[in-house]
């Protein structure tokens, strides 16, 4: 059992699960809604498939450059997303991050459950709940 800090959290969505899942993983649709803490996604690039990876480059409004990239460990269409977690200034500092989208009632709404876990300390869990939490209010928003 692990005792490193994590999150988990949730968010219903009004869009099909198929619709989440592209939104999560197609570069094109990332820059879209991707903006956690007021930050510009300027770069991401996503090989979605076990074994593949992504790295997202984002820049925050006083133009610093936060490079974020990792490894898909599971990958089940429209379902579920499992990757590491690293930021290129912390290597070191890996983690750990899985998506599951689950269809509500006729499939038109969906449950997202994002957690986050195997965080170095406390600090890095609340930094990225802080980010988290907006990534997906505007992930809400974008299919609004």
């Amino acid at each position: 059992m692990s005792t490193q800090p994590s999150l988990t959290l949730q968010r219903r969505i009004n869009a099909k699960p198929a619709k989440i899942y592209a939104a999560w993983t197609e570069p094109s649709q990332i820059v879209k809604w991707m903006h956690p803490n007021n930050n510009e996604v300027v770069h991401a690039e996503m090989d979605v498939r076990d074994g593949g990876r992504f790295r997202i480059v984002m820049r925050t409004p006083e133009g610093e450059q936060h490079d974020v990239s990792g490894v898909f460990q599971e990958v089940v269409a429209d379902e579920k997303l499992v990757y590491t977690w690293a930021w290129r200034s912390t290597p070191e500092r890996e983690s750990l991050v899985t998506l599951t989208l689950r269809g509500e009632g006729e499939g038109e709404r969906t449950l997202l459950t994002l957690k986050h876990e195997q965080f170095a300390d406390i600090a890095a869990r609340d930094d990225h709940e802080s980010g988290w939490n907006h990534v997906l209010d505007e992930l809400v928003r974008h299919f609004a």
